[in-house]
């Protein structure tokens, strides 16, 4: 098969050779006129890979094979897509995850886009049902190469997994679609290390449950005894049930959309057992969890002196992402710093900040320093007990470290004595 060539400047070898599977537009020579979602062979000096082309967006093309030292260089086909979906399915075994006993996890990620070999794509798994993300407009049309390389990774997963349905994800315009096997029900419940979870895979954001942070919601589980917890941002409240799960003795809930606050409700109240029996002296646990409907975005100080907050000694503070752009960079770090350095004035001595950023646009480098400054505003000292990322069924490769965009870090704050 001949392939369209797209030609990048010779500086761009290196990268391209190491495997990493962006090429972003501007690096493009000319004006290439190529049907979206076309295999298309790259160069870069004596460096070559086959991606798909994308004619819409800053990305364009989508790297997924390189040629190896001396080797060919050929379009992924069948086998090739089985291999890579078999090695990311093993990777997620050897980590625990899977369907399986009632202390099981089986909602996570089956593919991580471009850390699994498969840029554009991603699949997440809620127990018996996949639902499948994709990021390039060319996988949505059918007759495109990009489509039938879906269609193939499909059929692999489907193949190898006891799958009700693999479903594509609701857009705003379109509803929940199978593209194997049935629709779920408008409900189902998934478990996270051993709590369930109630998930509407047909709308609702990210059907209401991070699956990146399902490590780090372990981690404040396992600092949350005697606490009182404020969960900042909260959606779901998935945070706030891993701390009453750890023994906090409360939690409230904070966001600003109050139909999240009432499945973090029902998410508490499906999780009554596990959550009295973390500390049975504490009473029942719907008198445990409280929600508190806020924008913390417009005065997040004011909102830290809520009635219903006072005395919180761990503080979960994870936002959306904010910035889409690197024209916004700056702007999400002026928001950081202030959203941090009112959760750390806020918390007294010995106090713990579980501070959280899934801006890609922001380094952890960058969130480290903003944090640093957010304790320098607040007058107190910050010390890192734990630092962190997403979960390893979020594979960042080290040639493509744009991939990691989830930052998670838990301070302790003191009073400089």
């Amino acid at each position: 098969m001949t392939l369209p060539t797209v030609r990048l400047p010779d500086h761009l070898a290196d990268a391209l050779a190491a495997g990493h599977p962006w090429v972003y537009r501007e690096a493009v020579h000319g004006r290439p006129t190529i049907a979206d979602g076309t295999w298309v062979r790259v160069e870069a000096g004596r460096a070559a890979a086959v991606g798909l082309w994308a004619t819409e967006g800053a990305i364009a093309v989508r790297n997924l094979r390189r040629a190896a030292a001396g080797g060919p260089l050929a379009v992924p086909d069948r086998a090739w897509v089985e291999a890579t979906v078999a090695r990311a399915l093993d990777q997620r075994a050897r980590l625990g995850l899977g369907h399986g006993s009632p202390a099981a996890t089986d909602a996570y990620r089956l593919l991580f886009g471009e850390g699994d070999g498969l840029p554009g794509l991603t699949v997440d798994r809620y127990g018996r049902f996949a639902v499948v993300k994709t990021y390039a407009e060319g996988y949505r049309r059918p007759g495109t190469d990009a489509h039938a390389l879906l269609a193939a990774v499909v059929r692999a997963l489907a193949g190898a997994l006891r799958l009700k349905g693999v479903l594509a994800a609701p857009r705003a315009d379109e509803p929940l679609a199978a593209l194997h096997g049935e629709l779920p029900p408008p409900e189902v419940t998934v478990r996270e290390h051993g709590l369930a979870f109630l998930a509407n895979l047909h709308e609702g954001q990210k059907t209401g449950l991070f699956l990146d942070h399902r490590e780090n919601r372990a981690t404040v589980r396992g600092l949350a005894r005697g606490r009182r917890v404020a969960n900042l941002f909260a959606y779901a409240g998935a945070f706030s049930l891993h701390a009453l799960a750890g023994g906090a003795a409360r939690a409230v809930d904070v966001d600003v959309a109050v139909a999240a606050l009432a499945d973090a409700e029902r998410n508490v109240a499906a999780n009554a057992a596990a959550i009295e029996a973390a500390d049975p002296d504490g009473g029942p646990a719907r008198e445990r969890h409280a929600t508190l409907a806020l924008d913390l975005l417009a005065d997040p100080a004011a909102a830290l002196r809520h009635p219903q907050l006072a005395g919180s000694d761990l503080v979960v503070l994870d936002p959306p992402s904010l910035a889409r752009h690197k024209g916004q960079r700056h702007a999400a770090l002026r928001a950081y710093r202030r959203l941090n350095a009112a959760a750390m004035a806020a918390l007294p001595d010995g106090g713990l900040l579980a501070s959280a950023s899934c801006t890609a646009q922001v380094s952890p480098e960058a969130f480290r320093g903003v944090l640093a400054e957010a304790a320098a505003e607040a007058g107190v000292d910050a010390r890192v007990l734990h630092e962190a990322g997403h979960a390893g069924d979020h594979p960042v490769p080290l040639a493509f470290p744009e991939g990691r965009y989830l930052k998670f870090v838990v301070l302790r704050i003191d009073r400089p004595s």
